[in-house]
């Protein structure tokens, strides 16, 4: 099935690139402020999102409102939560030219393929415009740019990702909070001696192992080296590939994660830190509701703790940098803007904030105020006050960078990694011949 999966994706990509030969009728991606008359409509959003989740019930309800004084308009909602089945419809779709108005995608390199080709609305332009830009987090834009600082995303989100630790556990094997990331493999090694799992793992959906090959990379050279590592002009060969691939190996044979976690599920993983079985948990705010409320496993909930990304040794980035992502953000189909679909957008930008910002979550804007649920433990106020306190350089997480083939082959090779079934030398020149036979067709 994946196979299957990437094939379509290839031939997508394969397509989207003809397609650019001869325009692909788009239309213009700058002309952010269409004239002309407002004519009701149904217009679609292809979503990758929880179906019940705050960002689509919110956009449900205010497309609603809209509605209500401009009878005709119903937004469609085309939604797969599916991450992978989601981007095989979405670059199918791409390719045939057939993008609904609105539509999910990462800063990706296919994405940026689309921008470059003029179909997709330049975001910063129609966010100025609107006379909302300012309002935005400069690192939940920033999450959404592509490498030469351009911006068609619109951030719905916004979150932080953290170390949650259980105190507990930590005292029972003699630990105190990492200074370093160099510390974690002899920090597993304490846990396992005292017979506890030190870290919980989705291994499953891959992107978390993913995750940490991003980590020291980031501390010894900063967000450039991915940029150039993608581009293929770095290497895992080089010092900074080279510290994180050793590094990945120590955390396997320290048994940091948890035993067969390449088929453990997201859910599996957060079970075992909240029912008290693991140390450590790597997971974002949009998890606050399950770690710092009372919906929390009473005989884990005081002991339950976070801390952000260890520095190392000679870091270049600062402890208040680390993975700050806006999730997936919304595109414009350049093709279908029109004063309809630019109107929708200037009402459901300027009252979504607020809304969002009341579930209890990070609203991707500083101009509303998160509200705090009443069930909410301490923590909760705590993890939201980082957000003020974020430095300029964030982690992008290396999904989102690398091209698609590159991108599955690196998600397989970590899990092998850290099992121990292949070598780190075996790795890097895997990864190495890997990146240098797949960039140059998605970087040109």
């Amino acid at each position: 099935m994946k196979k299957l999966m990437r094939t379509a994706a290839v031939a997508a990509a394969a397509a989207l690139a003809l397609s650019a030969c001869g325009g692909g009728g788009a239309g213009s991606a700058s002309n952010v402020n269409p004239t002309g008359d407002i004519k009701p409509r149904q217009i679609s959003w292809l979503l990758s999102r929880p179906a019940d989740g705050a960002v689509i019930n919110i956009m449900k309800k205010i497309a609603d409102e809209y509605a209500q004084t401009h009878p005709g308009f119903s937004l469609n909602l085309i939604t797969t939560p599916d991450r992978p089945s989601y981007i095989q419809k979405y670059e199918t779709l791409a390719a045939a030219n057939k993008l609904p108005e609105l539509f999910d995608t990462d800063a990706t390199p296919f994405a940026q393929q689309l921008a470059k080709q003029g179909k997709m609305v330049d975001a910063e332009k129609l966010l100025k415009d609107l006379g909302v830009y300012d309002t935005y987090r400069p690192a939940a834009l920033n999450y959404q740019r592509f490498d030469d600082g351009s911006l068609y995303m619109i951030p719905m989100q916004f979150e932080l990702e953290f170390f949650w630790y259980n105190k507990a556990l930590f005292q029972k094997a003699g630990l105190t909070v990492p200074t370093s990331l160099d510390d974690l493999p002899a920090a597993c090694t304490a846990l396992r001696k005292a017979g506890i799992t030190p870290i919980a793992l989705d291994g499953q959906d891959q992107w978390p192992l993913e995750r940490y090959a991003a980590y020291q990379p980031f501390r010894q050279a900063g967000p450039d080296y991915v940029t150039s590592l993608k581009k293929n002009q770095a290497k895992f060969a080089d010092a900074p590939g080279q510290k994180t691939v050793n590094w990945l190996s120590s955390l396997g044979q320290s048994k940091c994660f948890s035993d067969g976690f390449s088929s453990q599920g997201y859910s599996d993983a957060q079970n075992q830190f909240t029912s008290g079985q693991a140390a450590m948990y790597n997971i974002g705010t949009w998890e606050l509701s399950s770690l710092a409320t009372d919906k929390l496993n009473p005989a884990v909930g005081s002991d339950v703790d976070f801390f952000t990304l260890p520095t190392t040794s000679g870091s270049v980035t600062a402890a208040n940098e680390y993975v700050s992502p806006s999730g997936i953000g919304m595109a414009v189909n350049a093709k279908t803007y029109d004063p309809l679909v630019a109107d929708f957008l200037k009402f459901a930008l300027t009252k979504y904030p607020a809304e969002y910002a009341a579930t209890g979550a990070l609203a991707p804007t500083t101009n509303v105020q998160t509200t705090i649920p009443a069930n909410a433990t301490p923590l909760y106020k705590k993890a939201l006050d980082k957000a003020t306190d974020l430095g300029t350089k964030q982690i992008m997480p290396w999904d989102t960078q690398l091209d698609p083939t590159s991108n599955t082959r690196l998600q397989q090779e970590l899990t092998l990694l850290v099992q121990g079934n292949v070598s780190p030398s075996e790795f890097t020149s895997t990864m190495d011949s890997t990146i240098a036979q797949n960039a140059p067709k998605f970087f040109k």
